[in-house]
């Protein structure tokens, strides 16, 4: 969404995302049997130079990593675990561990944690424990499918994928239903699938792998056996809604989910951690230009908790209540947000303003800056 897209044009890795991935078309509301809610076309804003663009996130890794060895100002290590993290009046430092076991105290200005779900820069700041908020009663299951085909017919990994098209799917589409919400949306151009659904917060890894046949011929339809698609990865993980106390402790700061975490449902967490990592960086240039000094880190902490606890958390709340409580025989009368998806297909106006709902995420940290640019 328009966070990220803006973080990634400003990174110089935009042209390259667009090359590799594309620009989804409709995003329906469905029911279980498949039959339309509503649906909103052109999703990605195509013709705004912040238009959505889809890509798997392994990909897009690997085009950030690609660009930041070519950047003699960044240095990148594999297998380097945090162990601890400290800071003094004049610099902060990260103590890592390497494959051999061996320690080596890094040091610098500052310490930005973006180090996931776990973060030992979170935790060495606050607690392994202490991370406020809750744990969804579920977990949610995310899968890649592929149809199976003639391998010989299909060298180079051109595959025949699973062919969703052939039953009238779009780009995206969103399954209401109280017991088998469910996600399943187009992640290549060559058509590689995102089929998620929650499961049984109880099951074991095991048992999830063991329980997904069933969901498939359940859910996708044609209502396939294993023998019909070939699953190219498949990953179950808990939902949570949580916020660190604070995104700043004098030189370490915190972001993305190593800050706060929420369930995927609207693509919140991502495009959350773009819009952080953009405000940081602008108040880590106001620092270093002299256009700030360090109580610019405050506004950062300040708003950016904020934005998540005012519209990340309870919007990704309601985008999985909207999938997983309502009935779908009467959820566009129901929900505000589906009536409103209804309304905007006559009125620009509303379409609009669907539109510009994603940019609530970024905040303008430069408009702090002592001296204007």
């Amino acid at each position: 969404m328009a966070p990220g897209i803006q973080i990634l044009r400003r990174a110089g890795v935009l042209e390259d995302v667009r090359r590799a991935g594309f620009l989804p078309g409709t995003l329906t509301f469905r029911k279980l049997d498949g039959t339309a809610i509503v649906s909103i076309e052109d999703v990605a804003q195509s013709r705004s130079p912040d238009a959505m663009t889809v890509l798997p996130i392994g990909e897009l890794g690997k085009i950030m990593v690609t660009h930041a060895q070519r950047n003699s100002k960044i240095s990148v290590l594999w297998s380097h675990e945090v162990t601890s993290v400290g800071q003094d009046e004049k610099s902060a430092w990260v103590v890592v561990k390497d494959r051999n076991g061996l320690e080596k105290e890094i040091v610098g200005d500052f310490l930005c944690g973006c180090d996931g779900a776990s973060s030992q820069v979170r935790k060495s700041l606050f607690g392994a424990r202490s991370f406020p908020g809750k744990t969804w009663d579920a977990q949610l299951v995310a899968t890649n499918v592929r149809r199976k085909g003639d391998i010989k017919a299909h060298a180079e990994d051109r595959q025949v994928y699973y062919p969703f098209e052939k039953f009238g799917y779009d780009d995206m589409n969103f399954f209401v239903d109280p017991q088998e919400c469910h996600i399943i949306a187009r992640l290549t151009k060559d058509g590689l699938w995102r089929v998620s659904y929650p499961e049984d917060s109880k099951m074991t890894w095991q048992e999830v792998i063991k329980n997904q046949p069933a969901h498939y011929e359940r859910l996708l339809p044609g209502h396939p056996k294993p023998v019909d698609y070939k699953i190219t990865n498949i990953s179950p993980y808990r939902m949570h809604q949580r916020c660190a106390q604070k995104f700043r402790v004098g030189r370490v700061c915190l972001a993305g989910d190593a800050a706060h975490l929420c369930n995927p449902w609207g693509g919140l967490g991502l495009t959350g951690g773009f819009a952080d990592v953009m405000g940081l960086a602008e108040c880590l240039e106001g620092i270093h230009t002299g256009l700030a000094d360090h109580s610019i880190l405050d506004k950062y902490d300040e708003v950016r908790r904020s934005v998540f606890l005012s519209i990340t958390d309870p919007v990704s709340t309601a985008n999985y209540q909207r999938v997983s409580t309502l009935d779908p025989d009467t959820a566009l009368e129901q929900d505000p947000v589906l009536s409103m998806c209804a309304a905007a297909k006559d009125e620009p106006r509303i379409k609009e303003e669907l539109d510009k709902s994603a940019y609530a995420l970024c905040h303008d940290f430069t408009q702090y800056y002592s001296v204007k640019t």
